[in-house]
């Protein structure tokens, strides 16, 4: 099966400028090429696309996500590097996730305040926002 850029593109959702940037930083081999340069990209290109969009959609650099790739396709790789990577980043996420629950938390507080002077149409939310974390 020989794809071209933009079917690559479209089916690991990125953009062929992104591919483009992938093969030149070494994250993606150099391209097949047609009879008069046009890049073509088979299966094995897709899954490893695919593979490097969700490690950059998890916030993975691009050194982490070199590391990994390299890891996946060397005969002799070291589970135990890979898996202390990913603990790393798991450890990393999850400081993340705690972070997003108290901001959602900041934010729910937001929208009640709001709510509750609408009610009342007498304060201005942020205000009633504030009495209410004690801020004003």
């Amino acid at each position: 099966m020989a794809l071209k850029i933009g079917t690559l593109a479209k089916l690991t959702h990125t953009t062929a400028p992104t591919i483009r940037y992938y093969e030149k930083i070494g994250l993606l081999p150099p391209a097949h090429r047609q009879f008069g340069g046009q890049r073509f990209y088979v299966e094995d290109d897709v899954r490893r696309l695919t593979f490097i969009r969700r490690c950059r959609d998890f916030d993975l650099s691009i050194e982490q996500v070199r590391m990994l790739v390299a890891l996946m396709r060397s005969s002799d790789r070291s589970c135990e590097r890979a898996r202390d990577m990913a603990q790393r980043h798991l450890e990393s996420m999850r400081a993340r996730i705690v972070e997003l629950q108290a901001l959602e938390r900041t934010v729910a507080g937001l929208v009640e305040a709001c709510d509750a002077s609408r009610a009342r149409a007498s304060d201005h939310c942020c205000e009633a926002w504030q009495r209410a974390r004690g801020s004003a």
